[in-house]
């Protein structure tokens, strides 16, 4: 009988799971994140460099070539983002990067990621920035 139990249960657990109906929106895919050496690579590559921090943060120092568009300005500024290329989305911490990679997805954009730690990351690194 406990068997009997144990393979009801096992095929409960692991049947297959409906996914979404017609129309209905599919959540989007968990944003990836980067290491500094994955990011660091990625910045070799030529990859697009996003940057959401502030003005004030980014003339601070920033990464070289990377772009400033601010978190609370990125919805309004798509336009000037390339749909064509990878994208990596760089902040103090790694929070509002995470933000503005779901606000991307949201909007359409795949080729994503963003660093995990932030600057403070890249800079423990030891990996070059503007000041």
């Amino acid at each position: 009988m406990g068997i009997l139990a144990l393979i009801i249960a096992g095929i409960w657990i692991f049947r297959p799971k409906p996914g979404p109906a017609i129309g209905e929106a599919v959540p989007s895919a968990p944003a990836t994140e980067l290491t500094a050496a994955q990011a660091y690579q990625k910045y070799q590559e030529g990859v697009f460099f996003l940057d959401v921090r502030t003005p004030e943060e980014w003339n601070e120092f920033h990464i070289r070539g990377s772009r400033l568009i601010p978190l609370t300005e990125l919805q309004d500024r798509l336009g000037e983002l390339p749909r064509d290329r990878e994208i990596v989305v760089v902040c103090r911490t790694g929070h509002r990067s995470l933000s503005a990679v779901q606000l991307l997805q949201g909007e359409g954009f795949t080729r994503l990621a963003s660093l995990s730690g932030g600057l403070q990351a890249w800079m423990e690194a030891d990996y070059p920035l503007e000041r």
